[in-house]
């Protein structure tokens, strides 16, 4: 059963929101309220918060994942932190990239719109007191992102290798390319194969190949 927490009346958590739905908003004010929190301020943007309260002042910011300014969730997590407060991303958390870039900037977790009000009140009091909240969004976010995944450690030759299979040359013209012997090339493929499954990340066909290349930065998979 969600119940409100339990607040420190002396000091009430001071909470603000970003997200470019007035409703949203709205509902939310009287939310902290009814929790015994401090409602310290509502935008639609970012930029909006900060003119409005200069120094921010807040504890906790409900951040929206995408807002209608076309800013970026990664810069918007930033410049709230930077601000001195913690931000828990409040969505429909329906894209994994976005969920991930506001993870890696330093958001403290995730909650979906569609659970309750009294889930983001709790998950409200937890990164107020420095708690990363976990979450079945958060959790399917890092695990879908290469930012978070442990790297295969590849030598610079390794990855030249990695690089030229991966985008679609045969292990004969790496080696014409290179100017090395066909084994030489299959060595270092079978290297790279080695160092990937020793991770746990798959690596035994051309196609897992390319997207650990990908993941990896070796190659720009928008380009091929």
């Amino acid at each position: 059963m969600n119940v409100h927490p339990q607040l420190d009346v002396a000091q009430p958590v001071c909470v603000a929101i970003v997200d470019d739905h007035d409703a949203v908003r709205f509902g939310l004010r009287g939310a902290c309220e009814d929790a015994g929190f401090t409602f310290c301020g509502g935008a639609g943007t970012v930029a909006e918060l900060m003119m409005m309260r200069n120094p921010l002042g807040c504890d906790v910011v409900v951040l929206d994942l995408s807002l209608a300014d076309g800013s970026h969730v990664e810069n918007n997590v930033k410049t709230i932190i930077e601000a001195g407060a913690q931000v828990l991303v409040f969505s429909i958390a329906d894209k994994a990239a976005l969920v991930s870039a506001a993870l890696r900037a330093g958001a403290a977790g995730v909650v979906k719109k569609s659970q309750s009000m009294a889930d983001l009140m709790n998950n409200i009091q937890l990164v107020a007191n420095g708690v990363y909240v976990n979450s079945p969004e958060a959790a399917a976010a890092i695990d879908a992102d290469f930012h978070f995944k442990e790297q295969a450690n590849l030598s610079p030759r390794e990855r030249q290798v990695l690089g030229l299979y991966a985008s679609g040359f045969a292990l004969k013209q790496v080696a014409f390319e290179l100017g090395v012997s066909y084994s030489t090339v299959k060595e270092h493929i079978d290297r790279v194969r080695s160092k990937y499954s020793s991770i746990g990340r798959p690596a035994g066909t051309k196609t897992e190949l390319y997207l650990r290349a990908v993941e990896d930065g070796v190659i720009d998979g928008e380009s091929l």
